[in-house]
């Protein structure tokens, strides 16, 4: 981004999924919105999506949500608490905000460039973004592999059986996937073996 000129890039996603995870992969921050919810909150929000936070905010904090954001506030401020560190010089916060009244809008961007200038400051940033281009290398590689594995003649021949064979549970799903690696492998090497 900074390379096409521009230094504030806002990544959303649509929930909680494996879209976060793929996303916590690509920024510099990861900030988890929370909507004041009806109760529970914590319970239907996956762990591993609350660790890779570096900053919490929960919204509509106006109104009749004020209380509930509050509540809210106060519930992950405790688990944070709880869960493993994933920065040495940043703690992550739980900050409320109210695109209504603009209450805590300041606040948040203060500690987005707080959160920036700690970790640039200690590395921790330029450590993040080289991790980070390890984990998409390797997103890539699975990524070509799984084409070439989905494009090869034999797997393509044996794959709708064996998809309806597992479907009926015939053949166990490890069973299925052996065949068809053992079917990719064994083409592959006997033409690699062949054009040499």
């Amino acid at each position: 981004c900074e390379g096409a000129g521009y230094d504030t890039v806002l990544v959303e996603t649509v929930g909680v999924g494996q879209s976060e995870f793929a996303v916590a992969d690509m920024v510099d921050m990861f900030v988890l919105l929370i909507p004041p919810a009806g109760g529970d909150e914590l319970q239907g929000i996956k762990r591993g999506i609350i660790e890779m936070a570096d900053l919490v905010v929960v919204t509509k904090s106006d109104g009749d949500l004020l209380v509930p954001a509050r509540r809210i506030q106060t519930e992950y401020t405790s688990a944070l608490k709880l869960l493993h560190k994933k920065s040495t010089t940043w703690i992550p916060k739980v900050v409320r905000i109210s695109s209504q009244t603009g209450e805590g809008v300041p606040e948040l961007w203060a500690r987005m460039e707080a959160f920036r200038a700690a970790t640039l400051g200690a590395g921790e940033l330029q450590a993040r973004r080289r991790a980070q281009q390890r984990v998409w290398m390797w997103s890539l590689i699975r990524e070509d592999v799984l084409g070439r594995f989905r494009r090869h003649p034999a797997v393509r021949r044996e794959l709708p059986r064996l998809e309806d064979a597992v479907t009926r549970g015939a053949v166990s799903p490890g069973l299925a996937a052996d065949l068809l690696l053992d079917a990719f492998s064994f083409s592959s090497s006997s033409s690699a073996a062949s054009s040499t």
